[in-house]
């Protein structure tokens, strides 16, 4: 497994960790994850199995338990505030982003209420993310892929 494989199985775990302390309300039947990234889907495909399969290891099975809203900007940002909104209206337990900051940033406009899980390769911090990284604040988890001092 390499490193951006591992980061997104790591994030479905993140994602179920999210879902497991948030119980269902009585309209929702299963768990929704809205997943917002910056590329195509083609580009992520295989991280997508690894988070599929991480989610599945906690229990969480797309199309049983859980359903997965997928929104993918093809390399246009200027698409990603729009489908931020179009995600928070579909009632979701957790948004997970990619390609940076930029989603990230998208999602946080979108909402307050919605934890938001995002990988960047970017110092997060810098991005106006979050915080800090030790204590991120709000409803934003950060995974980076850059190590920062």
């Amino acid at each position: 497994m390499n490193r951006r494989e591992f980061i997104l199985a790591f994030g479905g775990a993140a994602a179920a960790s999210i879902l497991c302390t948030q119980p269902l309300s009585a309209q929702q039947t299963r768990a929704v994850i809205g997943i917002l990234g910056r590329t195509t889907a083609e580009e992520y495909a295989f991280l997508i199995a690894a988070f599929r399969k991480s989610l599945t290891e906690a229990g969480y099975v797309e199309g049983q338990n859980l359903t997965i809203e997928y929104r993918w900007a093809d390399n246009q940002d200027d698409r990603l505030e729009a489908m931020a909104s179009e995600l928070v209206k579909k009632q979701l337990s957790v948004i997970f982003t990619s390609g940076g900051a930029a989603p990230a940033l998208a999602a946080r406009a979108a909402t307050s209420t919605i934890p938001i899980v995002f990988v960047s390769g970017t110092d997060p911090v810098a991005a106006g993310l979050v915080a800090s990284i030790s204590r991120p604040s709000g409803m934003t988890r950060c995974m980076s892929w850059a190590t920062h001092s």
